[in-house]
């Protein structure tokens, strides 16, 4: 399965309304896969490619809107257009606060939830090439060892050689090797590349914690 096989997973009880999806959802080139209550979407082993998730408000036993919590909680990130015959204004509100890409009331457009699809499917793309630009970063950074690690967190402080040597009781020609062998790994042209390298590599780890 390549990057480019996008894979529209639907959550509906009414198996009348994922035939129709699955349809509309083939007419225009896309793979849907559909199933009929969380837990079945939960059993699946899912491909490790594009995705998103129209999920159905009303479902049997937990709420639409449970079930992106309790993706949220356990950190699994797909982006979700919600569906629903019963939707007010709080509802909806509740659902884009926590990420949801859109709301749709039905009876909806096909072309709004194609939008809404393809919206998706674009922001899951895009945090899929952060992601391998992250792994990318922190596979140079174990190539770093301890002391060169100690370095560079001084450098991108903006503190000169001296300063760094000073800090580390060393010289400042040893700084300066330290440095060039930092630049090499981390694939970085200037000071200012690994000052932005750096500041990912912070907020990937935050993010992932």
């Amino acid at each position: 399965m390549t990057e480019d096989d996008a894979i529209v997973y639907v959550i509906d009880d009414d198996e009348a309304i994922r035939e129709a999806l699955n349809g509309l959802l083939r007419s225009v080139g896309l793979k849907m896969l559909g199933f009929s209550a969380p837990r079945e979407f939960l059993a699946y082993h899912r491909a490790d490619t594009p995705s998103c998730l129209v999920l159905d408000v009303r479902l049997p036993g937990a709420s639409g809107l449970e079930f992106q919590r309790e993706l949220a909680n356990a950190r699994e990130r797909i982006p979700i257009i919600f569906i629903t015959g019963h939707g007010d204004i709080p509802m909806s509100v509740r659902a884009m606060k926590a990420g949801a890409v859109e709301f749709l009331t039905k009876p909806f457009r096909d072309q709004d939830l194609l939008d809404a699809i393809q919206s998706a499917l674009t922001r899951d793309r895009a945090w899929r090439e952060q992601e391998r630009s992250l792994a990318d970063l922190r596979g140079r950074l174990d190539l770093l060892t301890e002391r060169e690690r100690q370095v560079m967190a001084i450098l991108v402080q903006g503190q000169l050689n001296k300063q760094i040597g000073a800090v580390l009781g060393t010289t400042e020609s040893t700084v300066k090797a330290h440095r060039a062998q930092i630049m090499r790994k981390m694939q970085a042209t200037t000071l200012a590349d690994l000052i932005r390298m750096a500041h990912r590599l912070q907020f990937g780890e935050e993010e992932a914690a």
